[in-house]
């Protein structure tokens, strides 16, 4: 049997998605172990492990480590790293998981840098036994899928987004309170406010479905079709290609590729999107691709699972129409 480590995420006192995939992943982990616990620590203002505790013992967190401060209600980086890395080389641990999201890249090199372990990041799969622990993780803007092995008797992984899909395993998760390894205001670094898009829109990251536009759209106005198709969904993001961000048509938060957000949704619709390699890899672990182009020797109908050949202009309000009447009828 062996112990893992989990670093829950959260944002604004509420736990994200990405936090439960990791907390799946380490349990499946220490599962395979034998049966082994998982020890997850959740950072944050006072009370934060009793708001999220329940849903990471749902999840499979036997232990659920709060580190509770008023200032920690912002990430921030030296006491976080600080506090994982102290609490991981007293723990024993066999692993320690992260969410490989824009806080959790940030956060595992630190910690790893802290313990001087060995850190595989962007992990799409893992295998860990008593002496070896193996990843995969996409390379070469994800034209390849590098496996690599991680020597010493503690690693670290972070785990892409969605690449885990966030499982039911009750446990008590009964709540430890744990002390930060520095003093919040002893700090070097505060994180002193954190922007936000619109709370109506979904996150990139976590949304189950993902709509993206790209120039085949023609003008920054007929982003409303890709809208609208999200929109009947009721549950996707409106995401976008590097060639339509750098053009001023949407916000710089909305791409996705190799220099943007890397997504892996359950549904990813390409709108007009020729598929570049740079778009591609921030793309191509999504579960299902659907493809709509009137190019049929288009790059991103190689990696779609269904392709539509034809103009956007017509296929995408109808698409729309299709999706609203079907969830009508649901």
């Amino acid at each position: 049997m062996a112990n893992m480590f989990v670093f829950a995420e959260t944002r604004g006192g509420v736990l994200r998605k990405v936090a439960l995939e990791a907390v799946t992943a380490a349990r499946q982990a220490a599962d395979a172990s034998g049966g082994g616990e998982v020890h997850a620590m959740v950072v944050g203002g006072p009370g934060i492990g009793g708001v999220v505790g329940p849903a990471l013992g749902l999840h499979g967190a036997d232990v659920v480590l709060a580190v509770e401060d008023p200032g920690l209600s912002l990430y921030n980086p030296e006491v976080t790293s600080a506090t994982a890395a102290a609490r991981l080389r007293e723990g024993g641990y066999r692993a320690g998981f992260f969410s490989a999201s824009a806080e959790g890249r940030d956060l595992a090199p630190r910690v790893a840098g802290l313990l001087g372990t060995s850190l595989a990041s962007d992990v799409t799969s893992f295998e860990i036994g008593p002496d070896t622990m193996i990843a995969e993780h996409p390379t070469y803007t994800g034209k390849t899928v590098t496996t690599v092995r991680l020597a010493g008797a503690q690693a670290l992984l972070s785990v892409r987004p969605s690449a885990v899909a966030a499982l039911e395993s009750p446990r008590v998760g009964r709540v430890e309170t744990l002390a930060p390894a520095v003093t919040p205001g002893t700090a070097r670094v505060v994180v002193t406010a954190v922007e936000t898009r619109g709370a109506a829109k979904l996150d990139l990251a976590e949304a189950p479905v993902v709509v993206a536009g790209g120039r085949g759209l023609k003008a920054a106005e007929n982003f409303s079709l890709v809208e609208d198709l999200a929109a009947a969904f009721g549950n996707a993001a409106v995401g976008a290609t590097r060639a339509v961000t750098d053009d001023g048509w949407r916000d710089p938060a909305d791409q996705i590729g190799q220099t943007g957000r890397l997504v892996s949704p359950d549904l990813y619709v390409a709108v007009g999107i020729s598929g570049a390699i740079q778009h591609l890899a921030g793309m191509r672990t999504s579960r299902v691709i659907v493809a709509i182009n009137r190019d049929k020797d288009a790059p991103i109908f190689k990696v779609a699972n269904y392709g539509i050949v034809g103009d956007l202009f017509e296929i995408v309000p109808r698409l729309t129409e299709e999706v609203r009447k079907a969830k009508s009828e649901q």
